[in-house]
Parts: structure tokens; C-alpha cells; sequence
């Protein structure tokens, strides 16, 4: 291997970067660490920055992130997500499977809801698991106002205007009367506000209230909770929702037309100012939002919304529609992650990097030498290839990078079960890079 180029990279914790390899090599997008392997995605983060300063002064929002597999939207997703967080926000995550969905009368929409809150989450509590401990928080607040009793009362009228909002009130001063020390009501609370009630009669005996969390109004609620949070202390509430390929899956068309109702109901919500504090991104892949039979444009009202205009085309997009379109990552942007890559894991297993640009270059180039490559190559199967690689030099040291990427194993590339040659070394120019 030739000598590495002298490094500027942070040092990464070793557990950060234990999770960065293994969920990359893994193919999915780690919940920690991704400040130190973000690159290029400017101008869309930008723009959902941007929503984030309308949401903390009372406003909302509601984007969609489209990309085709591996093209890094669930990674924008959980990028955006690390940013809320930073800034003070609560974000609730979930991604969409045949179980949940955002309507549905066998319970699939609570879970949905469920899923939000099992994966509460603010800066101090990145894991998810935040619920009580942002109820705790917003006790605290009132407990140090001159009046606390004011104080409550000032924080529960806004939420009473809502739909909705006069039950969760009495469930919000439920929990703060037993925060003195009666866990058993807490915990009542707690269950009643992850919508673990099944039925009113069980909320009723333990609480006192004829009303539970089901898959009618979980949506309600859950605009609620965002209009309840900006008292106890935050900025407001960002819901991450991925995978919408699950609805357009749905087999039964009236099925997804109600699921697809149910977007607009929040769309609408977010632009006609019935939402406060709250906003949403949504993750499809093109075929999941603008296939017109079965995707999220199958329903026409969200069609005629969401739709580009005259003026849009590639390479000059808006950022201000509802809909961002993830382009490529450039080659540029490209080598300079898995620079990055080549730093963590040489950081990770302690040994000096041996890899060079020109090396990374040369990866990069086999890569994208073969037949299709610029259209069907997405960053996962880059990242992916490229762990591997670095796994096996490290454990195979006296093996050059020349003689493994010119062995059989990666002149070939197999995805669903088909082999595509490479073409011939120099086929390709990569005049692109900069180095």
C-alpha cells in the first residue's frame, strides 16, 4: 500500500466508531457519529434547517425526501434528526412496514404513533426512551415558577383550543399531582400517553378519563404533544416517518387511498396553520410518491399539491417545495467520504492508514467502471464495498490494495443474484476528481 497523505480528521471514540463500521457494512444508517462522516447534501440541509427555525417560532412544516434505495435519504433523515436535536428540539422517528401505517382498523396506525414515542429522543436522551424524561423536565419548569399553579394553568390553555386538547390537559395536571411520589399514577400516565390502553373502560378505572389514544386520533394527539412540548422547554417536535414503499405496497387500493388521505390531512394541517411546533419528513422512493396508480400520487389532492412545477428540472431544483429530490453524491463528495472511512477505520483497529488519494481513486474508479454503474451504483453499495475492503487489508496485511482489487472479487458485482462484468481498467476517464 502506499503511503497515506498526512490527516486532518477528528479522532472518533472508539465506541462511536465500532458503530459507525458495523452499521455501515451492515447497510443501514447509524443513529450516532454522523457529524463525522456527513459530506456534500448542503443545499438540502439548508432548507430543512430552515423549517426548523419556522417550526421553533410556532409554525410547521411538512417535506418529503425522495431518493431510491441507498441514495442516502435515510441518512439525511437521521442527519437532520442529530441537527433538531442539537437545537433543542424533540424528534420522534419511526419507519413505516406492514404493520404500520398511517391508517388503518387492525391497530396498525397506534403503532405507528407507538413506534414515535418509543423513539423519543432529545439531545440528552439521543437513544430514544425520552418520554419521561421530558415530562420530568416540564415539571421541574413549573415546580421553579413563583406560582406554580398559574404557571400550569398558563401552559394547559393553549392545548384545551385543541382537538382533543381538554382530555390531554386533565392527563397532563394527572401526571404533575403524582409527580409528589405516586409512581403507580405516573406510570398510569406513561402507558396512557404511549398508547398502551386498549380500551376506554381501562383508561376510565385507572385515570379517571373516558378516552384513549386509538387509530382515529393518534395524529391529533401527537399535534398536541408538539403544541405541549414548546411549555415544557423546547423548541417543538420533529416526526421522521421513512419508507413509504410500505404504502404503496398495500395491496388493497381503498386502503391506501385512506392512508394517502391521511398525509394530506397533515399536509394541509402543517401549510393552513392548524399544526404549532411541529414538523414532518416523510422518505419514498420515487416510485412510492410519483408512480400515478399506486404511489402517494395515485391520491390526485396530494398530486396537484406536490407536483413540480413549469419551471423545475434537474440540476435546478427547488428547495423550498414540499418535495426535495436527492441527487447522486458527486465522485468529489465520494472520496472524500471514504477518506473519511479509511480514518475512522484505521483509528478504530490502531494501525496507520496506508491507503493514499490515488489509492481511493483507483476504488473509486473499479466501482464505477462497470456496465450501469452511473445509473444502479448508489453511496450504500459504495460504502459497503469499500468497508469490506479495508476489512480485509487490515486482516491480510501482506496482501497489496492492487493485487485485491484486481482479483475476482471485485471485477464482478452481483445484485439479485445477476453478475455484471466490469469493463476494462481505463474504459472509464475519472477527469472528474480533483485531487
Amino acid at each position: 500500500m502506499s503511503p497515506s497523505e498526512p490527516s486532518n480528521a477528528p479522532r472518533v471514540p472508539k465506541r462511536i466508531a465500532a458503530v459507525l463500521i458495523n452499521s455501515l457494512k451492515g447497510g443501514v444508517v447509524p443513529r450516532i457519529g454522523l457529524p463525522y462522516i456527513t459530506v456534500g447534501r448542503k443545499t438540502e440541509i439548508a432548507a430543512l434547517l430552515h423549517d426548523l427555525d419556522l417550526i421553533a417560532d410556532g409554525g410547521a412544516s411538512f417535506r418529503f425526501l425522495v431518493g431510491r434505495y441507498g441514495a442516502g435519504k435515510s441518512f439525511l433523515l437521521q442527519t437532520i434528526r442529530t441537527h433538531a436535536m442539537g437545537k433543542g428540539f424533540v424528534v420522534a422517528d419511526a419507519d413505516l412496514s406492514p404493520e404500520r401505517r398511517l391508517q388503518g382498523n387492525g391497530g396498525q396506525g397506534l403503532a405507528t404513533y407507538r413506534e414515535l414515542i418509543r423513539n423519543l429522543s432529545t439531545k440528552t436522551r439521543p437513544e430514544g426512551g425520552a418520554l419521561q424524561l421530558v415530562l420530568d423536565r416540564w415539571v421541574a419548569n413549573i415546580e421553579k415558577a413563583p406560582d406554580a399553579t398559574a404557571a400550569l394553568e398558563a401552559q394547559m390553555a393553549p392545548v384545551e383550543e385543541m382537538v382533543h386538547g381538554f382530555d390531554f390537559a386533565r392527563i397532563m395536571r394527572i401526571y404533575y399531582a403524582a409527580a409528589g411520589g405516586d409512581d403507580e399514577r405516573r406510570s398510569a400516565v406513561l402507558r396512557w400517553l404511549r398508547g398502551e390502553y386498549r380500551t376506554k373502560t381501562e383508561a376510565r378505572q385507572d385515570l379517571g378519563v373516558n378516552v384513549c389514544i386509538c387509530d382515529d386520533n393518534w395524529y391529533d394527539y401527537l399535534k398536541l404533544f408538539a403544541r405541549f412540548l414548546k411549555g415544557a422547554g423546547y423548541e417543538g417536535m420533529l416526526v421522521l416517518i421513512d419508507e413509504l414503499v410500505n404504502l404503496y405496497k398495500i395491496p388493497n387500493s381503498i386502503t391506501r387511498q385512506y392512508n394517502y388521505e391521511k398525509i394530506l390531512t397533515m399536509y394541509n394541517d402543517t401549510l393552513q396553520g392548524k399544526a404549532h411546533y411541529l414538523g414532518i419528513i416523510m422518505g419514498g422512493t420515487p416510485q412510492s410518491i410519483e408512480d400515478r396508480r399506486r404511489g402517494v400520487y395515485s391520491y390526485e389532492a396530494l398530486r396537484s399539491r406536490l407536483s413540480e412545477g413549469r419551471f423545475a428540472r434537474e440540476g435546478l431544483s427547488d428547495m423550498l417545495a414540499p418535495v426535495i429530490h436527492l441527487n447522486p453524491l458527486t465522485y468529489e463528495e465520494l472520496l472524500v467520504l471514504i477518506e473519511k472511512l479509511a480514518d475512522i477505520h484505521a483509528g478504530y483497529f490502531g494501525y496507520e492508514r496506508g491507503l493514499g488519494t490515488e489509492d481511493l481513486v483507483r476504488f473509486l474508479e473499479i466501482e464505477f467502471g462497470r456496465v450501469g454503474a452511473d445509473t444502479h451504483l448508489t453511496p450504500r453499495e459504495v460504502i459497503r464495498d469499500f468497508i469490506e475492503l479495508l476489512d480485509i487489508l487490515c486482516q491480510n496485511p501482506e496482501m497489496g490494495m492492487e493485487e485485491l482489487l484486481g482479483s475476482d472479487q471485485f471485477a464482478t458485482v452481483t445484485s439479485g443474484g445477476a453478475s455484471v462484468e466490469a469493463e476494462q481498467p481505463g474504459q472509464r476517464s475519472f477527469a472528474e476528481f480533483k485531487i
